[in-house]
């Protein structure tokens, strides 16, 4: 079955069907058609963990059920516009689709004066716990039935000196609230309940780390599986495919952490799972040598997502970015790929006993069976080089740390997956968009773009039975609009989660059921992604 058979097919859920649906039929600013009927309009709110019915149900397996629906008027259409890009006027920021009120008026007058329709609008964005609120002021020209007339304006304006984007209205977000009006969006989730699965739940990476493959590819011959953390996704930026924050699969941890965001815990072979803080320590030892690792398992000096230590332009999370470091110590296993990354700097390979196998002068290895090395760049390589020539037996400490500094046990069953911003705890909204680092003082157009608009979601979190819920809304498309940051929590509240974390979403999102595609991936095909949390049965 296609996915459009499949949006098809599935049950259409709307307010008037279901007392707590997230998007409803109202009204809509821009909306070309979307009309409310008088019942959804006066339709009360209903209790958390009531979405959707048992007829839009499938079990998969004991204790394993998936669900289709769609949320709001699936006739709803909106108009094109086009997204002006402004001039920040600030040295070190960037120009953005956002910029302060008397710069947005001013440039919508320079265009109004040129024949344009344009108009220049204020961004408020939802409170969340750190960030939201006035974003500042955004320009638009024109109103357009179709995106190809849209299309045609665009290159008219570029044909008068500015830039900007074609851009579907049915993708801001907060026009209008999530619970309110809007739509439509398709929503697949799945639910797993621990005490009664008898299966497993694994993290898989693939092959090895350094390359990407999609979710259908990683969840081949399983039940389910849904696309999971951030990864490096250009090769500017490190390693294609390698994780860009926390990755623990079976026991083994293969990346360390950005700064301490949030991640998925999985602790049980059937899924028993939270969501963790975590921070990461590594270091080498010998005697009474010991150095302070900076990562593992990724390029060095090329810290994506940013959270290190002594990187450049800053220590603390900021997603979507690269920050850099000269001097470092990145130790790689077996898992990373083929040979380790190439460059100046030394390599020490060490066996599983820790003894010091060779010393090379030159980064770019393939290791043995059951070896590990350590790359140093910069002025590490003397630090590193005397290390290992006092060395009899090196011991590797690599391991995660909870919000109580406490070591976060591992078992041969312990999956950790990144994500970010937090979304709930302890039932309650809590979405850390500054402290996890999708607030960018430099480029007013991330929070913006980012948080605030519509995009497609992948959402992990646990329900107030202990069970593991996995759900994925799809975006940028004209008939799934996606969810803001803010509507993902929204969503993870109606659906009775207590605890729940954004995952990599956008392009990424994909949920794979039974060997087949259940979602809609906005590039029109599967991303090749860096991991996914994949359900087998036994």
């Amino acid at each position: 079955m296609t996915t459009s058979t499949r949006r098809t097919a599935i049950r259409t859920l709307t307010t008037a069907a279901l007392s707590c649906a997230l998007l409803t039929s109202g009204a809509v600013s821009g909306s070309v058609a979307a009309t409310p009927s008088p019942a959804a309009e006066h339709e009360p709110s209903g209790a958390a963990g009531t979405l959707g019915s048992a007829e839009s149900e499938r079990q998969l397996a004991r204790g394993l059920t998936h669900e289709s629906m769609m949320l709001g008027d699936a006739e709803a259409r909106y108009h094109w516009t086009v997204q002006v890009t402004l001039p920040s006027g600030e040295e070190g920021v960037r120009d953005s689709q956002l910029a302060s009120r008397a710069t947005a008026q001013r440039l919508a007058a320079e265009l109004r004066e040129v024949g344009q329709d344009a108009t220049a609008e204020a961004v408020v964005a939802d409170r969340l716990a750190d960030a939201g609120g006035y974003l500042g002021h955004r320009v638009r020209v024109g109103s357009f039935v179709t995106e190809a007339e849209a299309a045609a304006a665009k290159t008219e304006l570029g044909e008068l000196g500015y830039a900007g984007g074609t851009w579907y209205e049915g993708w801001d977000g907060g026009q209008p609230d999530a619970l309110d009006g809007g739509g439509p969006v398709a929503v697949d989730v799945l639910t797993l309940d621990p005490r009664t699965f008898k299966g497993t739940v694994t993290g898989s990476f693939g092959t090895d780390l350094e390359n990407t493959e999609t979710t259908s590819e990683l969840a081949e011959g399983a039940l389910a599986g849904v696309n999971a953390g951030f990864f490096v996704y250009d090769a500017a930026h490190g390693a294609p495919g390698d994780p860009a924050g926390a990755a623990a699969y079976n026991g083994e941890i293969l990346s360390e952490t950005v700064g301490d965001r949030p991640n998925l815990v999985i602790d049980h072979r059937s899924g028993r799972a939270s969501i963790q803080r975590l921070t990461w320590e590594g270091s080498i030892s010998a005697g009474r040598r010991d150095l302070a690792l900076d990562g593992i398992n990724r390029v060095p000096g090329t810290i994506r997502n940013c959270g290190g230590t002594g990187d450049l332009p800053t220590d603390a999370p900021k997603h979507d970015a690269t920050c850099t470091d000269e001097d470092e110590l990145v130790v790689f296993t077996e898992e990373y790929g083929v040979s380790t990354p190439q460059g100046e700097g030394l390599e020490v390979v060490l066996d599983r006993r820790g003894k010091v196998v060779d010393v090379h002068r030159q980064r770019g290895v393939e290791l043995g069976e059951g070896q590990y090395s350590v790359q140093a760049t910069g002025d590490d390589v003397s630090r590193l080089r005397a290390f290992a020539g006092a060395a009899k037996r090196v011991k590797l400490t690599n391991q995660y740390l909870d919000e109580r500094g406490k070591k976060l046990r591992m078992t041969p069953h312990t999956q950790v997956l990144n994500g970010g911003p937090n979304l709930l705890t302890d039932g309650e909204r809590d979405i850390t968009a500054a402290r996890d680092g999708m607030v960018h003082q430099d480029n007013p157009g991330q929070f913006y773009g980012w948080t605030h608009q519509r995009n497609p979601r992948t959402i992990a979190g646990i329900d107030g039975r202990g069970r593991l819920v996995l759900v994925t809304a799809d975006g940028r498309q004209t008939d799934s609009i996606g969810l803001s940051v803010s509507e993902a929590a929204d969503l993870a509240e109606r659906l009775g989660l207590v605890d729940a974390i954004n995952l990599d979403g956008g392009g990424s999102t994909a949920m794979v059921v039974d060997g087949e595609l259940a979602n809609s991936p906005s590039g029109g095909s599967e991303r090749a992604v860096g991991d996914a949390l994949v359900i087998r049965g036994r």
